[in-house]
């Protein structure tokens, strides 16, 4: 087996992952045989295991270009306002007081940083740095017991 082919099966049995880009190496092979004039794009795209729209779309790259590579990617979205500085900033916190309110750790966060984020996106902010603040009860706890799971039971049997 080819080692093309071998890796074709390897991206084809994987159905849990996203497309990825081909691999710079592999468009730097497939263009470089079609410069030698071994085949044409479409005889090319089947060795290589690659589509002959992406054939032509490389080829059309290097033509424009004169790169083999592909260009670097934009980021895509704005650049967080959210430093190195705030996470940590918002750990101290976090271990500090963690029964804390989102509106309050916004408020420690634009008062040390001027760092200004929406309620949502600071409870998003936590879930990615994976901590969790601890509720506060407002009330004491019942004094009444609950009743068990075999008491609770009710009707008859099935």
């Amino acid at each position: 087996m080819h080692l093309w082919d071998s890796l074709r099966l390897a991206i084809l049995r994987d159905t849990t992952a996203m497309a990825r880009a081909y691999s710079d190496d592999l468009r730097c092979k497939f263009l470089a045989a079609y410069e030698r004039g071994d085949e044409s794009l479409r005889e090319l795209s089947v060795r290589f295991g690659v589509s002959l729209p992406y054939a032509k779309k490389i080829r059309q790259h290097l033509l424009r270009s004169g790169k083999m590579e592909r260009l670097p990617q934009p980021r895509y979205g704005p650049v967080s306002r959210v430093t190195a500085a705030a996470e940590a900033l918002l750990r101290d916190q976090v271990r500090a007081t963690p029964d804390a309110t989102l509106a309050e750790l916004r408020q420690v966060l634009w008062a040390q940083l001027q760092i200004a984020v929406s309620r949502s996106h600071m409870g998003r902010l936590l879930h990615r740095m994976q901590l969790r603040l601890k509720k506060s009860r407002s009330t004491p706890p019942s004094k009444t017991q609950k009743k068990g799971a075999v008491s609770a039971r009710t009707g008859g049997t099935r």
